[in-house]
């Protein structure tokens, strides 16, 4: 049998014109297949080709610079991106704001699923996720610019319940990213940080009669793989690229404690826990922590959301609640920032495709959420700001599923100035930017399908809490030090309604320690 051992260059080369690529990685270098992804665009640089690719990737592929799906970042290339999360690619995101390639976005969660119906032979992935966005062929149908006009669900009826049908597509080729491949080409992703959706890329290619190509940094002897081990068999594999220089992530060599390696005494290891200067992002955080309650499964998204995490780490109650984030991993402690998506001493890493079946079957109970800014319907964007497509990564899935979802972020953005850690909060700067607008410029959160599944939905900024009912937004909460007309009220597109009697936040959320920094932990 012919050796599928080739180099980078060699593998690009196998990428036809026109071919629709599925693409894995997370942000920070996650499962990310760097050398590929570089012959790839060395290739287009020298030759011009390949040319009008279709590129799919569920989640945020990048450093913002050069790498992930910046590497595929020019006229010509790229044709057609379907993104899950855009940011880590500016040079993509203006392509698609310049309408130089067709831009759509995706669930992150869907894109994953449906990667898995394709490699079965299904007709495209059926779910309720989505209904009410702008996934939704109503609302937008996916589309981010003008460029693009398909749209890619459709509604369909099943036993008088409506659901959209993400449409199936052919895969032609597959860039996975894996640990180590054995002579017979079998792939283990046993030192990888996460699984993400390999797997189900790889059978999308396979069953489409599409190539699939993986990158892996060691070669083993025939046989040194045990069959339990073996997560793509060589039977999928066309072609493997071995890269000894791969990564856990962009600035992380390896780390055992990543890939979940570790066992015994060595995985229970507190985690140190690095303070931060107290301001609204904590105050945001101990506001939120309040809504844990024991045993609850739980889902943190980017950003704010990042302290709550912190805040359960710092108080030593990983194990008062089940923890999970989106990529497939529960448990252990989660990295932030760039790192979004690794967990330090996971419990246990699944494929994203099963954990986001997890959640769509309602498994979550809590989810901690960012917005880019909310209306008076309850809706949520976070998928289009400024006109820049930015995607939902797994916003969608997770937001439209949990029971409880808890909206973290801050009344206004641009130029805003508060003072806290007295057990107050001050604003000495209102912002330039209102992110509680009249009609939010796309709506990735409905809030009129949250009350129809009777979910309970909280926004909480650093000035008040607000509630969703079946009336609109409800302001229910107010933050010590804040006024309600002129910190909240006025800066406001819209005029919700006020609870009676009001309500205030506890003080405790906005005292810092007595060494003057924001320690979490419980004192």
């Amino acid at each position: 049998m012919k050796s599928k051992f080739v180099s980078a260059d060699e593998a690009a080369g196998l990428i036809p014109d026109e071919a629709t690529v599925a693409l894995m990685g997370g942000g920070g270098g996650l499962m990310e297949a760097t050398c590929l992804f570089q012959a790839v665009e060395r290739r287009f640089l020298a030759s011009g080709r390949p040319r009008g690719l279709t590129l799919v990737h569920a989640l945020g592929i990048g450093d913002k610079k050069t790498l992930g799906m910046n590497c595929f970042a020019y006229e010509g290339l790229a044709r057609r991106v379907i993104g899950g999360h855009w940011p880590w690619s500016p040079r993509m995101q203006q392509l698609a704001r310049d309408d130089k390639i067709e831009a759509y976005i995706l669930p992150g969660g869907v894109s994953s699923q449906l990667f898995r119906e394709i490699g079965a032979g299904r007709p495209g992935l059926i779910t309720h996720v989505g209904l009410g966005t702008v996934c939704d062929p109503r609302f937008g149908g996916g589309r981010m610019n003008t460029a693009a006009r398909n749209d890619l669900a459709e509604i369909i009826t099943i036993d008088g319940r409506e659901y959209l049908r993400y449409k199936p597509y052919p895969v032609h080729v597959a860039l996975v990213r894996a640990s180590a491949a054995d002579d017979d080409g079998n792939i283990s992703f046993e030192h990888e940080a996460a699984n993400l959706d390999a797997q189900a890329i790889a059978l999308a290619a396979r069953t489409s009669g599409g190539r699939v190509i993986v990158q892996v940094k060691e070669r083993l002897a025939r046989g040194a793989l045990k069959a339990r081990e073996v997560r793509i068999p060589a039977a999928w594999v066309d072609a493997i690229v071995i890269d000894p220089g791969q990564r856990t992530s962009y600035d992380i060599p390896f780390d055992a404690a990543l890939s979940g390696e570790l066992t015994g005494a060595a995985r229970f290891e507190p985690e140190p826990v690095s303070d931060e200067p107290f301001n609204e992002r904590q105050a945001i955080a101990r506001r939120a922590y309040q809504e844990l309650e024991p045993g609850a499964i739980v889902n943190y998204g980017f950003g704010i959301p990042d302290a709550v995490a912190k805040l359960v780490v710092a108080r030593g109650e990983l194990d008062r609640i089940y923890q999970t984030i989106e990529h497939g991993t529960y448990g252990g402690s989660l990295l932030d920032g760039v790192l979004f998506g690794y967990a330090r001493h996971a419990s246990a890493i699944l494929d994203a495709p099963t954990q986001f079946d997890f959640y769509g079957g309602g498994g979550l109970d809590i989810a901690f959420l960012g917005f880019g800014e909310f209306d008076a319907q309850g809706n949520v964007n976070t998928s289009k700001l400024g006109g820049v497509t930015v995607g939902p990564g797994g916003f969608i899935d997770i937001a439209q599923n949990a029971r409880k979802v808890v909206f973290c972020g801050t009344l206004a953005a641009k130029g805003v100035q508060l003072v806290t850690g007295d057990g107050q909060m001050r604003v000495q700067s209102q912002g330039a930017v209102r992110k509680l607008v009249r009609q939010v410029e796309q709506i990735t959160f409905s809030g009129e399908q949250a009350l129809r599944r009777g979910q309970q939905v909280l926004y909480l900024t650093e000035r008040a809490a607000f509630r969703l009912t079946p009336q609109g937004l409800e302001l229910f909460e107010l933050a010590p030090g804040i006024d309600l007309q002129r910190d909240v009220l006025q800066q406001m597109d819209f005029a919700p309604r006020v609870a009676e009697p009001m309500q205030r936040m506890p003080a405790a959320c906005f005292q810092r320690t007595d060494d003057g920094t924001g320690s979490l932990a419980r004192r």
